[in-house]
């Protein structure tokens, strides 16, 4: 208890799967939490359950594609908490089609979330931190397909392994400038969150061949993977910058 006191955290995507665990598990640990989301009624009930629990936290509606609402949610979130201390950039979507079959159109509004949003939550999480002076820690999450191919999700594939080396090239611009921020990625195998669940075909069968996936013999929880969150969320990770945590029950070591 108690790993994040005094810090502030902001989650894109926080709302439901991981976002929800992660700002969970942060307010535990003492963080204040924002959570942006487009999903305003499940962003409430995340706020209420934080709330509930002791916390305090503060939900803000926010598509991570778009510059100016990026610019209202960080100054929101100074101006409600006075500092950024950690930004979780989780917000996501997946499209499943081959590359031949991915229309133009799904390419673009993948990338347009799951790395250009990430592009601009490090830019503008980065100016708020060094305009509280905070030497925070900005978290990306990737995935196992920032690692490896799928022939079914080229632009996920892409989008992923874009955040894994942007991370990179990121915490080297904050190391060597003196910020004190540290930016790392996550990569997590498959967890049975909502955007999982709801791919195509028969989700019983699609669970146990996604089992099959990982030698440990079943699937990731949200904790799972917000665990790793606090951890790089804290100062116990301090030597940590440009790393990638990858937590996926052995998918990525066969």
């Amino acid at each position: 208890m108690n790993r994040l006191q005094g810090k502030v955290a902001l989650v894109t995507g926080g709302a439901m799967g991981l976002g929800r665990a992660t700002a969970s598990l942060l307010a535990r640990e003492g963080a204040r939490v924002v959570i942006t989301d487009m999903r305003d009624s499940e962003g409430a009930e995340a706020v209420a359950e934080i709330e509930k629990a002791g916390g305090k936290a503060l939900f803000v509606h926010h598509d991570v594609s778009q510059e100016d609402q990026w610019i209202s949610v960080i100054d929101r979130t100074l101006a409600n908490f006075g500092q950024l201390d950690v930004l979780v950039n989780n917000a996501g979507i997946a499209i499943t089609a081959n590359v031949e079959e991915l229309g133009f159109a799904d390419w673009r509004k993948l990338m347009s979330i799951d790395l250009d949003g990430v592009f601009l939550g490090v830019k503008h999480g980065i100016r708020a931190m060094k305009q509280s002076g905070r030497k925070g820690s900005i978290i990306n999450l990737s995935s196992i397909e920032g690692l490896v191919g799928d022939p079914n999700l080229p632009a996920y594939n892409a989008s992923k392994g874009g955040v894994r080396l942007f991370t990179k090239s990121a915490a080297l611009h904050c190391a060597k400038t003196g910020t004190g921020i540290r930016v790392n990625s996550i990569h997590p195998g498959y967890i049975w969150t909502p955007m999982v669940q709801s791919g195509p075909g028969d989700a019983e069968a699609r669970r146990q061949a996604l089992i099959a996936l990982h030698p440990v013999g079943h699937l990731g929880e949200p904790d799972d993977i917000a665990w790793g969150v606090v951890y790089l969320a804290s100062d116990e990770s301090k030597f940590m910058t440009g790393s990638e945590l990858v937590i996926d029950g052995g998918y990525t070591a066969q």
